[in-house]
């Protein structure tokens, strides 16, 4: 197995979203509401594994079929709706970095819920530093198993979008 890399903030992973952003805007013209950058390398500050998160927003469900067929004849991997959650998953490794792109509809719960947690720690540091060193203990516990890293981040993640739901 190969080790998970969790690595400091880099302020070029910003950039490298804009990139990816326009390019998806491009192939997807009048296809999606919103193009976000989610994820741990969406937080000014947190340590991430160096990959970028993207998720585009369809105009409507029934625009999806269209999104994804365009996206398939492009220069990404397609991996299908991993989860059952509604969000398709496309791939592509870029020079020393890659990013996961999900496609949606507009009223996905999972991307409503990664938005709040977003939110969430660029607004509370002190959580973030608390995610940052919760993920850096579980790749180093993991050994290269995905399965023990994310299922390690579960309850974090869940409580962090339970307060964000909170919040006025």
């Amino acid at each position: 197995m190969r080790a998970i890399k969790v690595v400091d903030y880099d302020p070029s992973w910003p950039l490298l979203f804009d990139d990816i952003s326009a390019e998806v805007s491009v192939l997807l013209p009048g296809l999606v509401l919103s193009i976000d950058h989610i994820g741990s390398t969406s937080v000014p500050g947190l340590a991430a594994k160096p990959k970028i998160d993207v998720d585009a927003v369809a105009i409507s469900d029934d625009a999806l079929q269209t999104a994804i067929e365009l996206l398939r004849t492009a220069d990404f991997t397609f991996h299908g709706d991993l989860h059952g959650e509604g969000r398709w998953v496309f791939t592509r490794d870029c020079e020393g970095y890659g990013f996961k792109l999900y496609l949606c509809g507009p009223d996905n719960r999972a991307h409503r819920q990664r938005i709040l947690f977003r939110d969430y720690l660029r607004d509370h540091p002190e959580r973030a530093t608390a995610y940052a060193d919760l993920k850096r203990r579980l790749a180093a516990q993991a050994d290269g198993d995905w399965d023990i890293y994310t299922v390690g981040k579960t309850e974090f993640v869940s409580e962090t979008v339970r307060l964000a739901a909170l919040r006025p």
